[in-house]
């Protein structure tokens, strides 16, 4: 007869990683918030695929649970996934960020292919990360919000994913999505001031309505056309104001006649000389009557006009400050690498509806998790001593990767099994290299 799922706080599971999925409990019922807890510890604690059932047999619970079980918590449990990631985005600043610092957060989509004809949401789309010259793959495609954090232990920012949705091809775009998902961030969040960064992709119409705590900030297309501010109303004149001023062109003609002022900025991790320029003015085809700010970035040695043109609604911050806040999108980049091929985001082989849409965003809460997890709990000089130890040949290597954050939780993990009988932190020198090694193998 199978048996009922145990209550948390498992005995098995180190009392610190129990502490961080303890804070989802108001998000589940009594039944759904072991399963919760059980397949996010058997995601990062499994070592093949990471499907439903890989899950469950990470956790150690494929003989105490059928894996129907597993299933339904995805396809037909009552949770909200939007829920989840909300609680994580308190999580994250209460453990990694300054109180009253404001949010960055990026912004991104990312295609996990899919074959089946049956898949929820799969169909061909535009994926930039295929290979050869067709940039087109079958699958899923997520919109992702994650908040950058700066750690104190990586000289890089990093992006940790709190809220994803699916993309359907006859539902919202990928615009009305994002702006959706930071208006929830807003929402909760009243008191931040939110700083959104995405790629030339990520600029319309649903953007006009964002909350006032939030600026956006992307790249703007080298055509796009851009307006002087309305004139002030003169006198008593009839009818309704103007909305935008007059002609200024696009992008691409009005960089020919910029002046230009040269700074020194730290980008990507490393130094690079630009010149700046920048313009208040209205895109009204996406932003309509709100004003923005136009910055043109030029590398000091190119022979080009511009290489890079971004428009944004933060009207205060320094332009050499917004182009290196720009910079920090790349690490929600870092983190669809990351997830994807470390922590096996995206495996998962489940078609229905409620199951694809949950699935995924589960998988990168997770990754979340980990790196929350290793800054709160994890992180010692030792962790890079024990990788250049067993890699000798990376000699320069001087700071833990996501690898070293994940291959720590999980051996925390796989530790608790063998040795503790209360929720208490293991102790990983207790545990025999061979014990390791038949785990390793089996899970």
């Amino acid at each position: 007869m199978e048996g009922r799922p145990p209550m948390s706080p498992d005995p098995t599971v180190p009392a610190t990683w129990q502490g961080l999925l303890a804070e989802f409990r108001r998000c589940f019922s009594t039944s759904t918030f072991p399963m919760f807890c059980a397949l996010t510890t058997g995601l990062i604690a499994c070592m093949r695929l990471r499907t439903v059932t890989g899950m469950l047999i990470g956790a150690g619970m494929n003989l105490a649970w059928r894996h129907e079980r597993a299933h339904r918590f995805f396809s037909r449990a009552t949770w909200c996934i939007d829920h989840v990631g909300l609680v994580l985005a308190r999580l994250v600043i209460a453990a990694l960020i300054e109180p009253d610092a404001p949010l960055i957060v990026a912004v991104d989509d990312s295609v996990t292919r899919r074959s089946g004809k049956k898949v929820h949401g799969a169909f061909w789309q535009y994926d930039g990360s295929a290979t050869g010259t067709r940039k087109t793959s079958r699958g899923t495609c997520f919109v992702t919000a994650g908040i950058v954090v700066h750690l104190p232990f990586l000289p890089r920012a990093v992006c940790l994913p709190v809220l994803a949705r699916l993309y359907l091809k006859d539902g919202p775009g990928k615009v009305a999505i994002a702006a959706e998902l930071i208006g929830l961030l807003a929402g909760v969040l009243p008191e931040r001031r939110i700083h959104v960064v995405a790629d030339a992709a990520y600029h319309g119409k649903p953007l006009r309505t964002l909350p006032a705590s939030v600026s956006w900030t992307c790249r703007i297309p080298r055509n796009a056309v851009l307006y002087e501010l309305p004139p002030e109303p003169a006198g008593r004149r009839r009818g309704r104001p103007r909305t935008k001023g007059e002609r200024l062109g696009q992008v691409a003609e009005i960089a020919a006649t910029r002046s230009w002022k040269i700074h020194r900025l730290r980008l990507y991790d490393m130094q690079r000389t630009l010149r700046i320029s920048e313009l208040t003015c209205l895109w009204y085809g996406s932003f309509g009557s709100q004003r923005v700010r136009v910055i043109w970035v030029r590398d000091i040695d190119s022979g080009k006009t511009f290489d890079l043109a971004l428009v944004t609604t933060d009207l205060d911050t320094p332009a050499d400050d917004l182009v290196v806040r720009y910079s920090f999108r790349w690490s929600i980049e870092q983190a669809f690498l990351e997830a994807r091929h470390l922590l096996g985001v995206g495996q998962a082989r489940n078609r229905t509806p409620k199951a694809v849409a949950r699935t995924l965003p589960l998988g990168l809460i997770a990754y979340s998790l980990v790196i929350v997890w290793y800054a709160r709990h994890g992180h010692s000089p030792a962790v890079v001593a024990e990788h250049r130890r067993r890699a000798p040949w990376y000699r320069t290597k001087a700071q833990p990767s996501f690898d070293d954050m994940l291959v720590l939780l999980r051996r925390t993990i796989i530790a608790s099994r063998f040795s503790a009988t209360r929720a208490a932190q293991p102790d990983l020198t207790k545990i025999g290299d061979d014990e390791l090694t038949w785990t390793y193998a089996i899970a």
